[in-house]
């Protein structure tokens, strides 16, 4: 049976092996400058979730309520670090990591900003009123989220993703052998790795934050990566037993190329709702989508490429 594409994925294994080493490397240099960083000291510039902070909630006296503009209201509250003496200690909290939220249609405003005293709260509450009030006292709420509590955010986040590798591991190793298994976490560390690289450097350069999605969009990442590994392999293993008068480097180039086409309309058709998402779906989604459409990438090149070239290693034929 011949391949439907022909692919010469052994005789260019270096330079899959280099992309991938590039890319790799980048990330953990990113990762390792923001953790040397002041500012942000950890491989990921930590949102609200996770260090904790203030959260702000205002409801607005209307019943058709205009449409308001997230950036508008972050812009409003970064004027206060220069227009209010209230915020003039040192060190002053960063209204600029301020997280807006609209709900029922712009009637209610949901504000996260750094840890705040009662003073700076009502500072906020007060200018924001000025321009997009008035607001219903009686609901309006001002809440601290202590820093405890994003520290099990991010704690059951890590094990969630622990979690995920380890049964992905179980499930490849019981369905194939060892050698299958490592590569399958490999390829899927490499993904992984690339997409906190992507979002060390963002945070790095562009102050742009990590929040609870983040480790949602990682273990959605896991599961999409393994998937079209499973698939490539399970090819393989049908070359193997079917073309076993070829050498197993060959197996794995036919292979790849009978499962080719199949990878990249999977990936494509799960690309475009994510550019969708990333045009239209407004700011609370949009580094969501960011990081799904990066894993997805990552995902395919290292179903397609990585993992098959390494694979041929393994075998002398």
């Amino acid at each position: 049976m011949k391949s439907i594409l022909n692919v010469q994925l052994y005789k260019n294994r270096k330079v899959v092996w280099i992309v991938s080493s590039f890319l790799s490397l980048l990330s953990i240099v990113g990762m390792l400058i923001c953790f040397k960083s002041p500012t942000i000291n950890a491989p990921l510039n930590l949102g609200l979730d996770y260090t904790g902070g203030s959260q702000i909630t205002l409801e607005r006296s209307c019943d058709n309520c205009t449409e308001l503009n997230t950036r508008k209201i972050a812009k409003t509250i970064s004027s206060l670090t220069t227009n209010d003496n209230d915020f003039s200690t040192n060190p002053s909290p960063n209204l600029t990591r301020s997280k807006i939220q609209l709900l029922d249609n712009s009637k209610l405003i949901s504000i996260r900003l750094p840890f705040l005293s009662a003073v700076q709260s009502e500072s906020v509450v007060e200018v924001v009123d000025k321009t997009y009030g008035p607001f219903i006292s009686e609901n309006s709420s001002v809440e601290i989220i202590g820093p405890s509590l994003g520290k099990d955010l991010l704690k059951s986040s890590l094990i969630s993703l622990f979690f995920a590798f380890i049964g992905i591991a179980l499930y490849i190793n019981f369905r194939y052998d060892r050698r299958y298994s490592f590569l399958a976490l490999l390829a899927l560390f490499h993904d992984v790795l690339i997409v906190c690289g992507v979002f060390s450097w963002l945070g790095f350069l562009y102050n742009i934050e990590v929040d609870s999605l983040f480790a949602v969009s990682l273990l959605t990442i896991a599961g999409y990566s393994v998937n079209n590994t499973v698939v490539v392999f399970d090819r393989i293993r049908e070359k193997s037993l079917i073309e076993n008068q070829l050498s197993f480097k060959h197996q794995i180039d036919n292979a790849v190329g009978a499962t080719l086409t199949r990878t990249l309309y999977t990936s494509l058709t799960t690309l475009l709702p994510l550019v969708c998402i990333l045009i239209w779906g407004g700011s609370t989604l949009y580094w969501f989508a960011l990081a799904l459409f990066v894993g997805v990438i990552a995902g395919s090149w290292s179903s397609i490429a990585l993992a098959p070239s390494l694979l041929s290693l393994s075998s002398k034929k």
